[in-house]
Parts: structure tokens; C-alpha cells; sequence
């Protein structure tokens, strides 16, 4: 009667393989877990010293990741370690090899996934308006599923399972549902594209086309602007992405012109003197740089002059009290100076003397002096 755990020679033997080989395989295991172990714990702290002292959040990310490394895949890589000290048949090879791949790709699967969640979690600290928070999280739903997705697809492929059949199966349901459902996906990714990319932000002014608002919801389908007269008006976030969009809050400075007429007849000594009152008037204001005055063209009725000057603030309601006080003290000085601000003027010129009396009588003006016509 033979022992299943003796070889011929009388000594200890399993799976073909010597005592011998079994201690060196179970020391070689031993020995990476703990060294493996001892790895991680070192580099996860240093790569938290480091964390510490930075402000870049990558390197938070990758601490967060190296502490999700579970010691079931380190006994699993150890053991895979320790089984090349024995003697194993193809097949036993194949199927521990197989094991510690699957290990490999479960680990790496955690590790994604949990740099995917820290990702998602940095939009719920600090102010954050909850719609990016909200399509933060589809973004993060969507990237976690397709990981896993295919990360068991190949486990699966690396036992051995057909998976060319699920994989067209799938691609068939994906066209299918992305057909069906082509204008919501289309602002859905629209939607991710505004929150990545940032062109506006809630509470931001911005004019499209013919709407000027504030932004005041940004969906995963659409965005609500509040109009200036109040009312609010709804874009889809794919069309909203293909207009031109002007976005006046991210304005650094605001650049103003205006046109100046005055009336014909003026000196021209005082003509040569507007650009540079209106110089001395502007350079004076805060916040202010004065760029130009000239007198520009010849009007039907004025000399008109252009006035260029740059405010160096975004905000609206100063730049029109800075631009208020600019022409209360231009028309001020134009009073003092003499200066005549033209108006809207037609001379009408009638050839006809008769024609003239006409049109005097039936204003009501007396007829002019000299001979009656008859």
C-alpha cells in the first residue's frame, strides 16, 4: 500500500514535488509578502510626506490609491512567486499563471477605481455648485462602469472564456441605445464638456446671440440663463456649446468708445482744443487709461470727435458711474468753454418765392418784407 504524501523513496512528496521544495516555496512566498508589504508601506509614506507638502492634488490621488492595496493580491502575487521553486505540469502552470494575472488586473481595477472616486470627491469640497458636483458624479458613474466592464471582460478572456460573442453583443446594444438616445447623450456629454472645459460658471454674465443673462443652472441636459428683463430662458447644453458664447465676467478690462458732435460754426481754435480738454477730463478719473480723442469725421449735421479710453475693472455698475462722471464734467467744461453740442438739423432750401410765402402763411409766420406777390 502506497501514502499519497510519500514518493517511492520513502520521503515526503507532494503534488511530484520534495519537502525540500515545498519549504523553499512556502520561505520564497514568506518572504516576498513581507517584503511586499514592507514596500508599500514605505513608498505610501513617503508619497504622503510628499503630499503634505505639495498643493497639486496628484499625488494625493496616488496616496489614496497605494493605501487601497489589499494584502489578499499581495499572498496572491507571493504565492504565484513561490510556485516557480516547484516543479509543476503545464497545465498547474497555466492555471496558477492565470490566477496571479487576474490578481494583477483586480488590483489594478481598485486602483483605478479609486483614484476615479477621488477625482469625483475633490468637487464636493470647497465651494462648488451642485450641478458640477452632479455632473462630476455622472462623469466618474460612467468612467467606474466602463473600467470594471472591461476589466471582467479580460478575466474572462484570460480563462480561457469566449468573450467575442458577449463583446459584439454589447456593441450591438451600445449603437442601438446611442441611436435611440442620441439628442440626451449628446447634452449629457455636452454637459461633461462644459464642466471639464469651464467656458462659463453659474452666476457668470454671458451673451448668446441675442440673450444677455446670468447663468443660473447648469444641467446635465440643459442651462438656465436669467435674462435682463427677468425672465428665463433654457438652452439645450449641445446647442448652447455650438453658439458663440461672450462671457463678460471673465473681462479684465473694458474698453469704451463714444462719439462726441458738435455743432458746425465752432472755431477752429476751439475745435484744436477738444481732444485736449477731453484728455485732461478723462486722465484725471481713477482706474482709467485714456487712449485717444480725435476729431474723426464730417457729419450731416456735427464734427464729431471719437473718444477711446480702457476701465480697469470687470464690473459693470462702476464702469457706468466712472463713465457718468466722465460726461456730467465733459459737458460741464463745454458750457464753460462755449462749446456747442450740435443737434439734429435739416436746412430745406426752396427756390420758389411764392412756394416760401406758402408755407409761412401756413405756419402761422408773417410774410417777409418787400413787395407782395401776386
Amino acid at each position: 500500500m502506497m501514502f499519497p504524501f510519500l514518493s517511492r523513496t520513502g520521503h515526503f512528496s507532494f503534488l511530484g514535488n520534495p519537502f525540500e521544495a515545498w519549504v523553499a516555496a512556502l520561505a520564497v512566498t514568506l518572504g516576498a509578502a513581507i517584503a511586499m508589504v514592507f514596500v508599500r508601506a514605505f513608498v505610501l509614506r513617503r508619497v504622503a510626506n510628499v503630499a503634505r507638502r505639495t498643493r497639486t492634488r496628484l499625488d494625493d490621488f496616488v496616496t489614496r490609491m497605494l493605501s487601497q492595496t489589499y494584502l489578499l493580491f499581495i499572498v496572491v502575487f507571493a504565492m504565484y512567486a513561490g510556485s516557480t521553486f516547484l516543479e509543476l505540469s503545464a497545465r498547474q502552470e497555466k492555471f496558477v499563471a492565470r490566477i496571479a494575472i487576474a490578481a494583477l488586473m483586480l488590483q489594478a481595477a481598485v486602483w483605478g477605481d479609486t483614484g476615479l472616486r477621488a477625482w469625483r470627491d475633490q468637487f464636493s469640497i470647497g465651494p462648488v455648485d451642485g450641478e458640477r458636483r452632479a455632473s462630476s458624479s455622472v462623469l466618474c458613474f460612467i468612467s467606474r462602469l466602463l473600467l470594471w466592464v472591461v476589466v471582467t471582460l479580460m478575466i474572462l478572456d484570460n480563462f480561457g472564456i469566449n468573450i467575442t460573442t458577449l463583446v459584439a453583443s454589447l456593441g450591438i446594444g451600445g449603437v442601438a441605445v446611442a441611436l435611440a438616445t442620441q439628442n440626451i447623450l449628446g447634452d449629457l456629454f455636452a454637459s461633461l464638456s462644459i464642466m471639464l472645459d469651464k467656458p462659463f460658471e453659474v452666476g457668470d454674465f454671458i451673451i448668446v446671440g441675442d440673450v444677455l443673462g446670468s447663468v443660473e443652472h447648469i444641467g446635465l441636459k440643459t442651462t438656465r440663463v436669467r435674462g435682463l428683463g427677468g425672465e428665463q430662458v433654457v438652452f439645450s447644453n449641445g446647442e448652447l456649446l455650438k453658439s458663440r458664447i461672450h462671457n463678460h465676467k471673465r473681462m479684465q478690462t473694458r474698453r469704451v468708445a463714444f462719439v462726441l458732435r458738435v455743432a458746425y460754426g465752432m472755431p477752429e481754435d476751439l475745435l484744436c482744443r477738444i481732444p485736449n480738454i477731453i484728455r485732461a477730463i478723462i486722465a484725471s478719473k481713477p482706474n482709467i487709461d485714456f487712449e485717444r480723442a480725435h476729431f474723426f469725421a464730417w457729419g450731416q449735421w456735427s464734427l464729431d470727435f471719437e473718444v477711446v479710453y480702457h476701465y480697469r475693472s470687470p464690473d459693470y455698475i462702476l464702469h457706468m458711474d466712472a463713465q457718468q462722471d466722465i460726461f456730467l464734467e465733459i459737458y460741464r467744461r463745454f458750457q464753460q468753454e462755449g462749446i456747442e453740442f450740435a443737434h439734429p438739423l435739416s436746412i430745406v432750401r426752396l427756390d420758389d418765392p411764392r412756394l416760401a410765402e406758402t408755407f409761412l402763411r401756413r405756419d402761422g409766420a408773417p410774410p417777409p418784407p418787400g413787395p407782395a406777390f401776386h
